[in-house]
């Protein structure tokens, strides 16, 4: 039997009937589709989502958002909180419609987050080439502004004829179900090909159940592991984000609490272990917590658990010292488990840290280890707390402003960052005592995530409060999804920091000798030729008022405190606002991040930035350890440990 419908009609039709499973719990692998109609989608993928639409409850919900590169950071934030089990599509418009979605794309697979790009196309006929909008290319009638997709999408395919649609997304539903090859999958659609007509098998519109595995680690490979673990006297954990996503926090509290080994997290990782857990240590890198970057300094044996170990989780290979560091890495994907030179295990994590607990029943760090690292731990917390109370004047400090959300959150509700200096003070600061109550985008850092973001966070757990954390400079780049938002009646909490500038940037800047040089927002002075002069006057939060939200102005932190209470009890969108001193301290990580300073300078500033850069550059180096070498597990050894 065969079903007659558009291309268009028939992708609807199949994204309504694929269900993702995981130990026995099956959902909806894509319960709906953003998009922004133009001449591309409006006839094809358009029309289907209305006919969709015109028989009662949609199969495949629309929601219209109002920039493309915002719907992916919202989709890929959906698919971050549902642990990558469930994702929403995309579609756009041929050109710049589609090439807007490049960024979200970008930012998806850095992040290994399943997204469903469905970019138009020119006409496959080329029988109008060249339409508006399309991207004529010399060298190839068959290349389109949507090729700029292909480095960034984990698979990648056009589809110029219907027969050819079942494979494509076939092979898409493959890969966004496959933890070790998930990322943004694009499938392009011309325009004249999502309106013509196919005669479909009825088998293409079954439902189909894509089992998403949990492989568990192979035997000779957790020997190595358990054997180069029984040999150390200071471990450290690095719990990334394949902890959370493998829904396997229990086992790594589990795995912590048997063996005493402490654990810290990186971004995506945080939340994975309660933060007030005897064994965690906080953030580690070159934003992580004094604690934790004294413990990887001297570590001899680091286990990574689902972490890509980024540039700032290594302090640019400054932060693992032990010159006979050995790194044992369970990840899920080949690629990140043999980083350092490590013994790998390719495992889901909660898999391998099941099987490591057992393995290493009745084994235990000593307890004078255990006792210095808790004693440090309580310190900080008291210099944490001295940090969110600061006090600081005339404006208040932006580790005030995490203070006083701290004051006012549930443990459950959802802090949502991606850019600026929030993402370091977080990773340093924040408390998180669940696995969902943290998500900070910090592998590409993306500028604008924000409250995309935190839209998709809320769609996808209706039932959790979502704070987003926004700077003034992320808010100007993309703050539109604030009206979808409103449309969609999902409510969010913003809290926007306005420093007048990024500072971030600006902190950066100073530090490689660059005084800040274009990270304020000022105008330009007629007198010097410079942006150095007043401020621009810029009412981001009329702005907000404009796009629908509630909008409270705080200027203390008091006031701060009573306008999160009211936003936090409130059913609408409520964006608060509030100025911080982008120059108030922040307590030191004690590590390092490699941004290299000019190596030649008129300036004495630069000139004196490079001579520290040279410093902490001495200091950077591969994980390899001498192929003969083995550690010291004398009873001597062990005694110079203990002291």
């Amino acid at each position: 039997m065969t079903i007659r419908l558009t291309v268009g009609q028939a992708v609807v039709r199949f994204l309504a009937h694929q269900w993702s499973e995981r130990d026995g719990t099956e959902q909806r692998l894509v319960p709906g589709c953003f998009g922004i109609f133009g001449h591309g989608n409006v006839a094809g993928l358009g029309q289907a989502l209305l006919q969709d639409a015109t028989h009662g409850a949609a199969e495949l919900p629309y929601y219209l958002a109002r920039n493309e590169q915002a719907m992916v950071h919202a989709a890929a934030a959906f698919a971050k909180t549902r642990n990558r089990l469930q994702t929403l599509a995309c579609t756009a418009s041929i050109g710049p419609g589609s090439t807007n979605m490049v960024t979200g794309a970008a930012l998806a697979t850095t992040n290994r987050l399943p997204v469903l790009l469905l970019p138009s196309d020119f006409f496959a006929t080329r029988v109008a080439n060249p339409v508006l909008q399309e991207l004529e290319d010399p060298r190839s009638h068959d290349v389109s502004v949507n090729d700029a997709l292909k480095p960034v999408s984990r698979y990648w395919d056009r589809v110029n004829r219907p027969e050819q649609l079942p494979s494509a997304l076939l092979a898409a539903m493959r890969v966004l179900t496959d933890p070790a090859e998930t990322g943004a999958v694009t499938v392009c659609l011309p325009q004249d090909v999502q309106a013509e007509a196919f005669d479909w098998p009825e088998e293409l519109f079954v439902k189909r159940v894509w089992h998403v595995r949990r492989p568990v680690p192979e035997p000779a490979a957790l020997a190595r592991a358990v054997s180069a673990i029984r040999t150390a006297r200071r471990p450290l954990v690095v719990a990334g984000g394949g902890v959370v996503y493998a829904d396997a926090a229990d086992a790594l509290v589990r795995f912590a609490e048997a063996t005493g080994i402490p654990v810290a997290d990186t971004h995506a990782g945080k939340g994975a272990i309660p933060w007030d857990h005897p064994q965690a240590v906080g953030g580690v890198g070159s934003t992580g917590t004094p604690v934790a970057n004294r413990l990887a300094r001297d570590a001899d044996v680091v286990i990574g658990v689902g972490t890509r170990y980024s540039d700032f989780t290594t302090a640019s290979r400054t932060q693992f010292g032990n010159p006979d560091v050995r790194f044992v890495n369970l990840n899920v994907t080949g690629f990140d488990s043999a980083k350092h030179a490590a013994i790998a295990v390719v495992t889901d994590a909660r898999a391998g840290l099941e099987a490591l607990t057992e393995a290493l029943a009745g084994w235990q760090v000593d307890q004078p280890y255990v006792a210095a690292y808790q004693e440090h731990t309580a310190a900080w917390n008291a210099e944490v707390d001295r940090a969110f109370h600061l006090g600081h004047e005339p404006l208040p400090a932006q580790t005030e402003v995490l203070g006083a959300l701290h004051d006012v959150l549930d443990p459950s509700d959802v802090i949502v960052q991606a850019a600026g200096s929030l993402p370091g003070d977080l990773q340093l600061l924040w408390r998180a005592a669940d696995p969902k109550a943290y998500n900070v985008e910090y592998a590409y850092s993306c500028m604008g995530y924000e409250i995309a973001g935190g839209l998709g966070t809320k769609m996808a757990d209706p039932c959790r409060e979502v704070f987003v954390l926004v700077g003034d400079g992320s808010y100007l780049m993309m703050a539109q999804e604030l009206a979808t938002a409103v449309a969609e009646g999902v409510k969010l909490n913003i809290v926007l920091v306005q420093n007048h500038g990024f500072a971030s940037i600006g902190s950066l800047s100073d530090s490689v000798g660059s005084q800040r040089f274009g990270t304020s927002y000022r105008q330009r002075d007629p007198e010097t030729g410079r942006l150095d002069g007043p401020f621009v006057p810029v009412d981001l939060a009329a702005n907000a008022a404009s796009l629908g939200a509630d909008v409270i102005r705080a200027s203390t932190i008091e006031e701060l405190r009573a306008a999160l209470a009211k936003s936090r009890a409130s059913e609408r969108t409520t964006v608060v606002e509030i100025q911080t001193d982008p120059l108030a301290p922040v307590p030191s990580s004690e590590s390092w991040w490699d941004v290299p300073v000019a190596e030649v300078s008129e300036l004495e500033t630069t000139r004196t930035a490079r001579a520290t850069y040279d410093e902490g550059k001495a200091h950077q180096r591969g994980y390899l350890r001498p192929a003969d070498a083995a550690p010291d597990t004398s009873e001597e050894q062990r005694e110079e440990d203990r002291r």
